[in-house]
């Protein structure tokens, strides 16, 4: 793998679209280190299990009041369905 790192550069140096995306002061100093991304997979190379490919896969996974998650989502549904799973009326 390639990779370049620079290092003690000013954030005021950086290009706007970096800067953008970094919540510190533009007279501070970071380092910035640009490595070559591995191929991504074509869509036949994908497996079945989206967890792997998904970055958003699992991130409410520590949330405590969704440990039981059917309940959440029939508690989410009650005001807007019935049990029988009809809408409520307005």
């Amino acid at each position: 793998m390639n990779a370049v790192v620079i290092e003690h550069v000013k954030v005021a140096e950086l290009p706007e679209a970096w800067r953008n995306k970094l919540a510190i002061p533009a007279d501070a100093r970071v380092t910035v280190r640009i490595e070559d991304e591995a191929a991504q997979p074509t869509p036949t190379e994908q497996t079945s299990d989206q967890s792997s490919i998904d970055p958003a896969f699992g991130i409410w996974r520590d949330r405590e009041d969704m440990a039981d998650v059917e309940g959440y989502v029939r508690k989410l549904r009650a005001s807007r369905y019935n049990r029988d799973g009809s809408r409520k009326d307005g």
